[in-house]
């Protein structure tokens, strides 16, 4: 039964603030409007008992186990509740061939509950396959990863997918209260911002600091003071193995390609004290200044590299400050993706378009001028008017490298044009 998985030797007063204030019905629930409110599916499925295996992907504190086990109160069915981290295949084949004869022997369900599902291997979600399509079992997963890395096609394609939220400031105020309220602890305003704004979505973390305040203060009012001691740094969802990764590195390199430095910043900033690995944020910025500034400021490049050279040497902190100046610079400079576009179009036509073979009069004429006419016919640009001269450089001329009219650029675009027209 689901009373007697959540039963607990540990009495309500003993347990934890988070674990004392865990909604037990949808009306206690914080946040995830989107999904529990009024009219919402989510909502409708589980007042109805209609409910699916499904899949709660979202950052930690935001209530993805506690709507799992409010489910499984309100659910006939037998609850079995799993970590990913610790349960192997044996334990899986076990809950199965449980849940196998509880359905065919006993007329009765299987609410199967895995936390942290990430963690599970292809072999043991395909385990998980047959009891779901079968319906034996009834799956509720739970992740803080983006399911599309880290689940099977073939059981994803078995589940709905809910994408749970960081909570509100609003959501997160109301948390605190209903947790000082249980503490009998007052919070000075001041006290409340700064747990709200440190706790950085989470409730749980929250919650851990409204705890340790009130246990700390004796029942006395908590202040700034004691709610700065209570929770001293923010938390900051970056996981350098996970879909956060991709999405911070992304933000930052639209970012700077959209000359916004304060945004660009604002993101490098937070990688870096996340633990992000400075050398990996240096080279996107190497990348950026190549790609997105290319000869519009032909400086970017050479401050991108200093500014690597400058992080290999002087490491963290002091590196930071090389990686703030290149990133500003080249979020300012002007941007033209000329020079990308062009190696991709020489790219392509190299592996698709037309074959060509160097021509003679461009060949290496060492050891091979006499025999092979190699060099024979070349004109050397610096012995013309402009170190110019018109000659053919390859077979079927194309053009790849068109400048634009963006900073440094528009008088490569001009000299261009102009040795163009002298032909």
């Amino acid at each position: 039964m689901a009373e007697e998985l959540f039963s607990s030797d540990v009495p309500p007063s003993a347990q934890p603030l988070a674990a004392r204030l865990a909604p037990r019905k949808l009306e206690d629930f914080s946040g995830q409007r989107h999904l529990l409110g009024p009219g919402k599916m989510l909502r409708r499925l589980i007042e109805a008992k209609k409910f699916s295996s499904a899949l709660f992907f979202g950052p930690p504190g935001v209530g993805k186990t506690a709507l799992a086990r409010l489910i499984a109160a309100s659910s006939n069915a037998s609850v079995v509740e799993l970590n990913a981290v610790a349960a192997g295949v044996a334990d899986l084949k076990k809950v199965l061939e449980q849940a196998k004869y509880d359905r065919s022997m006993r007329s009765r369900g299987t609410l199967l509950l895995v936390d942290e599902i990430h963690h599970f291997n292809r072999t043991q979600q395909d385990v998980l396959l047959p009891a779901a399509e079968r319906g034996d079992i009834l799956l509720i997963g739970m992740t803080t990863e983006n399911p599309s890395f880290y689940v099977n096609a073939a059981l994803l394609s078995r589940m709905t997918t809910f994408e749970f939220k960081p909570l509100s400031e609003e959501d997160l105020r109301g948390v605190l209260r209903r947790g000082a309220a249980e503490m009998k602890t007052e919070f000075t305003p001041e006290a409340e911002r700064h747990l709200v704004a440190m706790s950085g979505g989470d409730a749980r973390k929250l919650l851990n600091a409204v705890e340790l305040a009130a246990a700390t203060t004796l029942g006395k009012e908590v202040t700034l003071e004691d709610a700065e001691q209570s929770i001293q740094r923010r938390s900051v969802r970056y996981d350098k193995k996970s879909d956060d990764h991709y999405d911070h590195i992304s933000a930052f390199i639209k970012s700077m390609r959209g000359s916004d430095p304060d945004a660009a910043l604002y993101w490098m900033a937070k990688m870096l004290v996340a633990g992000e690995d400075p050398r990996f944020v240096a080279r996107r910025v190497l990348v950026c200044a190549a790609e997105d500034v290319g000869n519009a400021d032909f400086r970017a490049l050479l401050i991108a590299q200093a500014a690597f050279h400058a992080v290999e040497v002087l490491g963290m902190p002091e590196g930071r400050i090389a990686l703030a100046q290149a990133v500003a610079y080249i979020a300012c400079a002007p941007k033209s993706n000329a020079a990308y576009l062009a190696v991709d179009a020489a790219w392509n036509e190299v592996e698709r378009g037309t074959a060509r073979e160097v021509p003679a009069h461009l060949r290496d004429a060492t050891g091979d001028r006499a025999g092979r006419g190699h060099g024979v016919g070349y004109k050397y640009a610096h012995d013309f008017p402009g170190h110019y001269v018109d000659q053919e450089y390859m077979p079927k001329p194309t053009r790849f490298y068109e400048p634009t009219d963006q900073g440094d650029e528009k008088r490569l675009k001009e000299r261009l044009a102009s040795l163009r027209r002298g032909k």
